[in-house]
């Protein structure tokens, strides 16, 4: 009686609970008394539940007990058709089928099941055994037929290597599956030989998510990270399909190609961070002539090496190899490359033009905003080429840091200071004014963002612009490493020495 207040879940527990006991503590022989019956009904009450697991494991002891009631097993397909497990749903029915081979139930389940595999063929087999067994077709006959079709012409051109006639069938026949693992490889694989490699990531993606073992999936993956030069998550993936089986093929190539790539490449970063450009552009360049086809890797790597060319002053072929970037892609990228290559060699009339033509193809507002910034720098850079340009008073890039700035100074102050140019008094007094001005100017970052912008720095005081002290200014920065000694010549004249410290 107090049973019958309780629900039917609790109850049934309660059951389990019991004959659980007792089969620790009573002979095997009272483990007849659960039957096929009470094991199904144990399952439901799990299922009911969403105890899935505890449900599989009833319905499998239900099976033990009575294996020619196909009934279990269709029961047991409906679980792992939730669980999502189509394989094992797919056994299923094949095991309640050969007890019942002409069940059109069974048979319709099992196309369906088919079918989200993405194996059209078999599932047109079963939904023409209904149609002959019912003696009408089936209304999906039409839809599975075009199906099996398309698979079919995806799997020849697959095998003839004509990528894109095959992804244009998976294309159309993947959308209708559910958990088609092997023709989503054949799409991913495709998606490689066209170049596609975002695809080929993403539907790798998908697969290892149904099957983490797939190892192949993994050396696809890999391949198509290190055609977009993201080395390191190609070393992952490479190596992740190694634990599986450590001498695959095609993840150990995989593996090694990217490795030696890195290696390159990592010298020339090291070798730049050192400044020894011409070190940093050679390693670069067995980077790049590892493959030379792989261009997602040129098109990171070359603007190093065009940098690298700049850095060493060597214009002409910084501005070479920007160019062979812009024949490799016409991007905006590609051409601030190009233009800042050509800025740094004082070509300003070619860097404005380079800059107007990478707004002229930006296509989001980020990049037409950032072109428009760099035709401004650029026309102010022109304007400055023709009057007073501070950058190369002092002998500096334009995007040179405070250190730089501070040492191009030193340079030229040292070079022009009027005790040094006896000689040439007039001049060296002008140009060493220059070098004053040009620092006093750029060492402050306000003065030096408002001369970027091509605005006036210094406000006119009766018609006469500003001029530093620049003798002042010089030991005031650098005298204690100015050291003159007088000697005494003939005719009264005398003659300075200098230790540049």
């Amino acid at each position: 009686g107090a049973f019958t207040l309780l629900p039917r879940g609790i109850i049934l527990s309660i059951i389990l609970t019991a004959s659980v006991a007792s089969g620790q503590n009573a002979p095997k022989a009272k483990e007849k008394e659960m039957t096929p019956g009470k094991y199904r009904s144990l399952a439901e009450a799990s299922l009911s539940e969403r105890k899935y697991d505890e449900a599989e494991k009833f319905y499998n002891m239900a099976i033990r007990l009575e294996p020619d009631n196909a009934g279990n097993f269709y029961k047991l397909f409906k679980l792992h058709r939730r669980m999502r497990k189509l394989e094992d749903a797919l056994v299923d029915l094949g095991r309640a089928l050969i007890l019942q081979p002409d069940d059109i139930q069974y048979k319709r389940a099992r196309s369906k099941i088919l079918l989200s595999l993405g194996r059209c063929d078999q599932a047109l087999i079963d939904v023409q055994d209904v149609g002959r067994i019912q003696k009408q077709d089936e209304p999906e006959l039409e839809d599975i037929s075009r199906c099996a079709f398309e698979v079919e012409q995806a799997t020849n051109a697959f095998m003839r290597e004509d990528w894109t006639e095959a992804a244009q069938y998976l294309d159309t026949v993947i959308p209708r599956t559910e958990k088609a693992v092997d023709l989503m490889y054949m799409r991913a694989k495709s998606a490689l030989g066209m170049k596609d490699y975002y695809g080929a990531v993403s539907d790798t993606g998908r697969i290892l998510k149904m099957d983490g073992s797939h190892i192949d999936a993994f050396q696809v993956r890999g391949e198509a990270y290190t055609r977009l030069a993201e080395h390191e998550m190609a070393v992952k993936h490479f190596r992740e399909g190694l634990k599986f089986d450590p001498e695959h093929k095609g993840c150990k190539a995989g593996h090694k190609f990217v490795k030696k790539i890195m290696k390159y490449d990592k010298k020339g970063n090291d070798a730049n961070d050192s400044k020894q450009y011409k070190e940093a552009i050679n390693f670069w360049w067995q980077a790049i002539n590892h493959d030379a086809t792989h261009i997602y890797f040129v098109k990171d790597t070359l603007p190093k090496i065009v940098k690298a060319h700049s850095k060493l002053g060597e214009h002409t072929k910084a501005i070479e190899e920007a160019n062979k970037l812009v024949k490799v892609e016409e991007s905006v990228t590609a051409l601030y490359v190009l233009g800042d290559a050509e800025t740094e060699a004082d070509k300003f009339d070619e860097a404005l033009r380079t800059f107007r033509r990478a707004l002229e193809i930006a296509a989001s507002e980020e990049d037409k905003q950032s072109a428009q910034r760099k035709v401004k720098e650029a026309e102010v850079a022109l304007k400055q080429s023709k009057e007073k340009n501070y950058y190369k008073i002092l002998g500096i890039p334009r995007n040179a840091d405070k250190k730089q700035v501070k040492k191009g100074y030193k340079d030229m102050a040292m070079k022009w200071h009027p005790d040094k140019n006896p000689d040439n008094a007039e001049e060296a007094e002008k140009k060493f004014t220059e070098v004053a001005e040009a620092y006093e100017v750029l060492s402050d970052p306000e003065l030096r963002g408002k001369y970027d912008r091509g605005e006036e720095v210094f406000e006119n005081q009766g018609g006469q612009q500003r001029r530093p002290n620049a003798q002042h200014f010089f030991h005031q920065n650098f005298g204690q490493q100015f050291h003159q000694r007088r000697q005494h010549q003939g005719g009264g004249g005398q003659r300075f020495h200098f230790r540049h410290g």
